[in-house]
């Protein structure tokens, strides 16, 4: 896969994550390859990426589309991310010193912090961050790819979710998980982080009518250093999810001049209070 193709594929993702590119829009491979002034292969390369990390569909004769995942796929996703924390889990309790439990908890004090403070996006954050953390912790090179994929699947996950969540309870089980683990206390750890990540799952509410629906030329100008204007542009700047390619690479795209305004699918907007771990 080439750096270009990397550097597609991270631009579709952040469009993705920030809900610019819904559900279930079309990722046509001509109309890519005309926006970032590429050939069609390295554009369909970017999509296969995207497909393996099950943010897009491509189905045959019809080309790839922004993935629609469904409540059994979000259930099935936590589950694949418990197995793999528990997995941690088991590993950190008879390995970690005590400068990692220290890294643990004052991770877990900034979410506190947010939270008393009410800055549920920032304590969201922070929530996703320590199981990043956690699973980091493990100097285990295999699962953290494994636990990296799944998080970037729950990406699209937060496109589809308008809901509220005790954010206060979400930070006690990050706590709690800790205080046992240090214990020693590795089966009540481990049925923790299930619930854990099963609460989070009840808290979703598919729908698929909140976010503004836009062509994927509106849905990429924002990304871009210049204007939506047919001009040619860099694209700098941008790291690469699975940890390859050049950061530093810089990838021209063309964006066809468009006069529509995006139009939202739903007349009332509602409030995403995103997605917490």
């Amino acid at each position: 896969m080439s750096s270009r193709s990397h550097t597609i594929a991270d631009t579709l993702t952040r469009a993705i994550i920030d809900h610019r590119l819904v559900p279930g829009c079309k990722l046509g491979e001509r109309e890519l390859s005309e926006i970032f002034n590429v050939s069609r292969i390295v554009v369909r390369q970017a999509l296969i990426r995207l497909a393996d990390d099950g943010l897009a569909q491509i189905e045959r004769n019809r080309g790839a589309f922004v993935a629609k995942p469904s409540m059994q796929e979000a259930m099935e996703i936590y589950d694949a991310l418990t197995l793999v924390e528990q997995g941690v889990a088991a590993q950190l309790s008879d390995r970690l010193g005590p400068a990692g439990w220290a890294e643990l908890r004052q991770h877990v004090e900034r979410q506190r912090q947010a939270v008393a403070a009410g800055n549920d996006a920032l304590a969201d954050v922070l929530g996703q961050e320590f199981h990043t953390v956690f699973v980091r912790l493990s100097r285990n090179k295999v699962m953290q790819e494994i636990h990296a994929q799944l998080v970037r699947r729950t990406t699209l996950l937060r496109s589809l979710i308008s809901a509220d969540f005790d954010y206060c309870n979400l930070l006690d089980d990050h706590s709690r998980v800790v205080d046992l683990l240090e214990k020693g206390r590795l089966k009540p750890a481990m049925d923790l982080i299930d619930t854990h990540h099963r609460a989070v799952v009840r808290g979703y509410i598919m729908d698929r009518a909140v976010f503004p629906e836009m062509t994927p030329a509106e849905a990429l100008a924002p990304y871009l250093d210049g204007k939506a204007d047919g001009a040619t542009v860099p694209l700098r700047g941008l790291s690469n999810a699975s940890g390859g390619g050049d950061a530093a690479t810089h990838l021209h795209l063309h964006i066809p001049r468009t006069d529509r305004a995006p139009t939202s699918r739903a007349s009332t907007k509602k409030t995403n209070r995103g997605l917490p771990s």
